[in-house]
């Protein structure tokens, strides 16, 4: 059905050109004519030119528009839009409401600096590119410490610098004076890192540096960081691991810790010698999350792991090779390669390092130099005497958090202007209510006087920032001429609603008519009913038609099961994230049945079983999965595992109505390309236009696929029923009855086309 949407067409600004004659002292102006007028309105050919050059395209992306054929879908627009805005409809509160939440949502794009986020996300990408290697010796002095305390611990910095020039020990250095916490043991050393992984200054100058040499005094957040580079190497990319864990505290006894050591040594001797990695995954392996699925841990990159498992992961180099134990701070590991994948292109990335940009340490750089564009646009007048006046009032409690301007209330803030943007003034106490609400406890060394100057800059910025979004139709034409578009396209959904697509959907007695008078339009041609199987192999084709056998299909596909504690059948909180993937399923698949399997222990209760079905369905429900999506089977102590702990489970299957879903699941391995099509079919269809058109089974082949067709039923051409043809129906109803409106509409409002304007359109 068609909608506003695309029927939005882009505007653009009157544009009045005036001329100047030659006789002094008169000045004469000429006026372009219109290129349409419609009623009383008169719309000009820059104005059409613009729309033009946005929609010629529209119909057909193949085939581009005359601007003579674009001008029946322009007027057409216009004059909806017209008798809207006659019925007031541009005045009514629930339209106003609308258009300013459009307005919010498309004014974010006008107010962020794109070239500097453009320039950044480019920055990150070109860093993501390499892991650098780096120390560092912090300075502390917070960022609203005294200029004097910023001085000194400036001075400390270059200090320090001076020793280590000096050829002084960077990690003795560190461990002696750094006040970084973990420095008394890592010296320094912050270990390889790629962008987005530390503040952003700390970033920048470990990118910038040569290796070996150590940086000028760099500024952040919690004071001055002298930083060493001692590497640069390729981004490894991206990894997957499996991994066997023998689980071991670190403050554990020694027998504790020797029977661990024993553990993983047996596992990995049977690797070596042959077992399975499965096997010894179920039977060795403590971390109960990830041996339900072999022991795979999520991909992760550099600086997202532990040391010593990252390390060992990157070591291995080809898929399914497997390290020899090692020891991290949650016990033994034994780690297997699964995959590597190198660092994605810039065109894939580039979406998520626009939102990464705007939100890490970059973000300040980024509202930073956007204020300071704004200063240059707008004339701000600040006022120092009652600036110097309202600074009387900081006192220490703005380090705790808790200052109050009205404990010092000597006059009417209200009436004393800070600043002016422009010709609008901004009072004190605006302000001063912006701080009491802002404000936050800061560390001990800030100075009242630097908190209360970094909220006045702050509240400029943000009332610049609010200047600038309430005057962007004055200041932007894009933004003006795109917020006209969506005006336009919501009244000319709302009159289309009202005239046209809600008369179509419910006048049952004017569809009939119309489907009577137009009977000869709703045909059926000879068609075919068939099932069609396209595959890359016969043996692949019989494993679907096996599967196809049955409805509902069961699909190659399970969830992760959930194992319960010996006598219990309550889901645990730790459980209860396997169901969240499950319900998330049934969820995004609405043909999907689930088989939910429950099990227990010879030694259990004959209902422990049935109880922790129950409980598993209860929770489905309440993520609205229904009843009848569900088929329930209790196995109770039949089908003993090899493993006790699974003997308390509860297994998923999953199932489907649709054969769709059958393809899906077949498609999820790369390699395959598998079709699965049912219903009606023309002799135009590619594959049975090469087959047989008569009843039963063949095959077909092509290159480098075969495929399976089923022809249940030849039907004869006939006419559609009513029913048959209704969607086809609607369609054509709904084009009937706006031809029948948009010529009233051309009564009420004349449409009058210049010609000669039109030709000086440019394709």
């Amino acid at each position: 059905m068609l909608r506003a949407t695309s029927f939005i067409l882009f505007t653009s600004l009157l544009t009045i050109i005036s001329c100047k004659t030659a006789a002094p002292p008169q000045q004469t102006v000429a006026e372009d004519k219109p290129l349409l007028e419609i009623g009383n309105e008169k719309f000009s050919i820059d104005e059409y030119q613009s729309a033009y050059n946005k929609n010629k395209f529209a119909s057909d992306s193949t085939k581009e528009l005359t601007p003579g054929e674009y001008l029946e879908q322009y007027t057409d627009l216009k004059i909806k839009v017209l008798q809207a805005k006659q019925d007031g409809r541009d005045t009514t509160l629930a339209y106003k409401e609308e258009i300013a939440s459009y307005r919010d949502q498309l004014a974010k794009n006008h107010l962020v600096d794109k070239a500097l986020v453009e320039k950044l996300t480019t920055e990150a990408y070109n860093r993501l590119k390499l892991e650098v290697k780096a120390s560092h010796i912090l300075i502390a002095v917070s960022e609203d410490a005294s200029p004097a305390d910023t001085l000194e611990a400036h001075r400390a910095a270059i200090a320090l610098k001076g020793r280590l020039d000096e050829g002084s020990d960077f990690g003795e250095i560190a461990a002696r004076f750094s006040k970084d916490p973990s420095a008394k043991k890592n010296k320094g050393d912050l270990g390889y890192f790629t962008a987005f992984q530390t503040l952003y200054p700390i970033e920048t100058a470990a990118y910038n540096l040569a290796i070996g040499k150590i940086s000028q005094p760099v500024r952040s957040k919690t004071g001055y960081h002298l930083i060493k580079v001692s590497d640069r190497r390729a981004n490894r990319g991206m990894i997957q691991v499996a991994h066997i864990m023998v689980q071991m505290d670190t403050t554990a006894a020694a027998a504790q810790k020797q029977s661990a050591k024993t553990k993983i040594d047996e596992a990995y001797k049977l690797l070596q010698e042959g077992e399975s990695w499965g096997d010894v995954v179920a039977n060795y392996s403590d971390d109960k999350q990830s041996k339900r699925n072999d022991g795979t841990l999520p991909l992760f990159g550099i600086g997202e792991m532990v040391p010593e498992i990252e390390e060992a992961a990157y070591a291995l180099s080809k898929t399914n090779d497997y390290s020899k134990p090692i020891q991290t701070i949650y016990g033994w590991h034994i780690i297997k390669l699964m995959q590597k994948r190198p660092i994605e292109t810039f065109a894939l990335m580039a979406p998520s390092l626009r939102k990464k940009v705007v939100t890490d340490s970059r973000g300040k750089i980024i509202e930073a130099s956007r204020a300071k564009q704004l200063r240059s646009k707008y004339h701000v007048q600040e006022f120092a005497d009652q600036w110097q006046e309202m600074a009387g009032l900081q006192d220490s409690s703005l380090i705790t958090g808790k200052w109050d301007y009205l404990r010092a209330v000597t006059k009417d803030w209200s009436s004393s202007t800070l600043f002016k943007i422009e010709q609008q003034s901004y009072d004190a106490l605006s302000f001063l209510n912006y701080v009491k609400r802002r404000q936050q406890r800061r560390p001990k060394d800030s100075s009242p006087t630097v908190i209360f100057r970094r909220y006045y800059n702050e509240y400029l910025s943000e009332c610049l920032f609010q200047y600038e979004r309430d005057h962007l139709e004055e200041t932007n034409p894009e933004f003006k001429s795109l917020l006209n578009e969506i005006k336009e396209g919501v009244l000319f959904s709302q009159v289309m609603e009202e005239n046209v697509w809600q008369r179509s959907l419910s006048d049952s007695t004017g569809q009939q008519r119309f489907y009577e008078q137009n009977k000869s339009r709703y045909n059926y041609p000879e068609r075919a009913l068939a099932t069609i199987i396209s595959a890359k192999d016969t043996q692949t084709i019989n494993s679907i038609r096996k599967i196809l056998a049955v409805n509902p299909y069961k699909l190659e596909r399970k969830s992760r099961e959930i194992l319960f504690d010996n006598g219990s059948t309550e889901i645990s909180q730790a459980e209860s994230a396997a169901l969240e993937d499950l319900a998330i399923i049934m969820q995004k698949n609405p043909d999907y049945i689930v088989e939910i399997a429950g099990y227990r222990s010879a030694d259990e209760p004959e209902m422990a079983s049935a109880s922790r079905i129950r409980n598993v369905i209860k929770y489905l429900n309440k993520q609205n999965i229904p009843i009848l999506r569900i088929i329930e089977k209790d196995y109770g102590s039949f089908r003993q595992s090899a493993e006790a702990d699974r003997n308390r489970r509860v297994a998923f299957q999953f199932y489907s109505q649709s054969i769709k879903d059958v393809e899906k699941v077949y498609n999820s391995d790369a390699m395959a390309s598998v079709v699965i099509e049912d219903g009606y079919f023309t002799r135009e269809n590619r594959l049975l236009a090469k087959a047989k058109w008569a009843t039963g089974e063949q095959l077909a082949e092509e290159p480098g696929s075969v495929a399976w067709i089923n022809i249940r039923k030849i039907e004869p051409p006939r006419p559609k029923t009513f029913q048959e043809a209704r969607g086809s129906v609607i369609n054509d109803y709904q084009k009937e009855l706006e031809k029948q409106w948009v010529n009233r509409l051309q009564q009420q409002f004349p449409v009058k086309v210049n010609a000669e304007e039109l030709e000086k359109i440019k394709r």
